[in-house]
């Protein structure tokens, strides 16, 4: 591990949050700038097709090292001046377990601009983070992140034991291998996901820098089993706790939930920070730790340092749609700002936080307007269909739908459509074919109630720059 190690990490928070705006404002300050890599080719896709506004995209593009590649998957996507407000974006297709060549090469693109972006001009450290359950992008995603040179590599969701080799084998181009989860999957079933980076490259290149690879759990237990089961080297841990947005962790044992029919975390929950010290690696908190008292209590616990979400999120570099993170800004500034951690919202299984826009908008009502449907597909699991082949199904797709595809009919119940509703968050709404709009919906921490301490008296928002300066006073 580098002997620079940042004190604050920005969260990567998907789907397209943390971009590179707001990666680049806070690497430039000297800490760990994180962008999402949810659905990054999707948002590169519908960006393309807004007609690439200030040009960013054409410039990253035009620096991909594999120029014939680039320019498919431009001419497939780009509109010039940006298609008309009323007019749907164009899909792109739903991964499976071997995804068409475009997908592919579309992912690869993508997640090299986004880290090139990033790290342009300046030398300070950027990161990339991507959720374990969102396996079948993985490959080439982190091939295109890597093209581009990024530091580090974050990944949560799950327990991602595979990925340092993959990062060992992409740092000399050589083919690598994931096993992709597929429920009621058999002895001898081939579940495998591949990528041959040769297979896309135009040329030779020099060998790549291998990042840095920080898994973000949740126990000391699953620290000690993720360095004893890697196959390849671990650099350090983010641990998160159950205030952090996003998806969390389930709590240990059997879920219970309190008045509010949120999940109860209890003593099993907790983490021992001397096992963790005791592993020897760096480690950093996640959950409620924004604050320049709770940075320096965690550094006399022996840790590097803190992951930030939720402040960096509702700051004036955040991709966050402007008017949601106002609205919820001004929220917090007067003391009615409310998140609910939903058990059953995702279709992951895990629980995942939801912040309320409107106050007049029950949890319950939050979704129920919306009609069920799975377009994008990232959150889809693999299943074994009775033929031995690979099926694809999500608890959020229309109920007939799931349950034809073996799901249980008790799994739809409450569960939405994150894909979604997480690119209406940042501005890229799908347009449905009635004129519909889809709607967001926005995750955060716990910590929503408190981040309009960042602000300045008289400003009605604040930037990477005060959140950085605060948490280091």
């Amino acid at each position: 591990m580098n002997s620079e190690q940042p004190k604050i990490i920005q969260g990567g928070m998907g789907a397209g949050v943390s971009w590179w705006i707001l990666a680049q404002a806070v690497a430039k300050l000297g800490q760990l700038g994180v962008v999402s890599g949810t659905a990054i080719d999707l948002i590169f896709a519908r960006r393309l097709q807004d007609g690439d506004p200030g040009g960013h995209m054409r410039r990253a593009v035009d620096h991909f090292p594999f120029p014939e590649m680039a320019e498919r998957v431009w001419s497939k996507y780009y509109v010039p001046g940006g298609k008309a407000p009323d007019q749907p974006y164009k899909p792109i297709p739903m991964y499976s377990r071997k995804p068409p060549r475009p997908l592919v090469e579309l992912c690869i693109v993508a997640n090299f601009a986004e880290v090139f972006l990033a790290r342009e001009g300046h030398d300070g450290s950027v990161g990339i983070n991507y959720l374990e359950k969102i396996q079948m992008p993985h490959l080439p995603s982190i091939y295109g992140a890597m093209l581009a040179g990024v530091t580090y590599i974050l990944m949560g969701a799950g327990i991602p034991i595979k990925i340092p080799g993959i990062l060992d084998a992409f740092v000399n181009h050589e083919p690598a291998v994931y096993a992709l989860h597929v429920v009621g999957a058999q002895e001898g079933d081939d579940t495998t996901l591949r990528f041959d980076p040769r297979e896309f490259m135009e040329g030779d290149l020099p060998p790549l820098h291998r990042p840095f690879f920080l898994p973000i759990i949740a126990s000391n237990t699953l620290a000690e089993m993720m360095i004893r089961k890697a196959n390849g080297r671990i650099d350090g841990f983010v641990i998160e706790g159950p205030t952090a947005g996003g998806h969390n962790a389930p709590p240990r044992g059997k879920l219970q939930l309190n008045e509010a029919g949120e999940p109860v975390y209890g003593e099993r929950d907790k983490v021992d920070y001397e096992k963790i010290r005791a592993l020897g690696l760096p480690f950093w908190l996640a959950g409620s730790q924004a604050s320049a008292a709770r940075l320096r209590e965690v550094l006399a616990l022996g840790a590097a340092g803190i992951q930030v979400g939720t402040a960096f999120a509702f700051c004036e570099e955040s991709g966050m749609n402007a008017e949601y993170r106002l609205r919820l800004l001004q929220k917090s500034a007067e003391g009615t700002a409310r998140v609910y951690t939903d058990p059953i919202a995702s279709p992951t299984g895990f629980p995942f936080k939801v912040a309320l826009l409107d106050n007049t908008v029950s949890r319950q009502d939050l979704y129920l307007a919306r009609k069920r449907v799975c377009d994008l597909g990232y959150l889809r699991e693999a299943y074994r269909r009775d033929d031995g082949g690979v099926g694809y199904r999500c608890s959020s797709e229309p109920v007939d739908d799931y349950v034809a595809k073996s799901g249980k009919l008790e799994t739809t119940v409450g569960r939405k459509c994150l894909c979604n509703a997480l690119m209406a968050n940042i501005g890229h709404a799908q347009i449905r074919g009635d004129g519909a709009i889809e709607k967001p919906l926005i995750t955060c921490g716990d910590d929503l109630a408190e981040i309009a301490r960042f602000r300045a008296p008289g400003r009605e928002s604040y930037s990477a720059k005060d959140v950085i300066n605060r948490l280091l006073a």
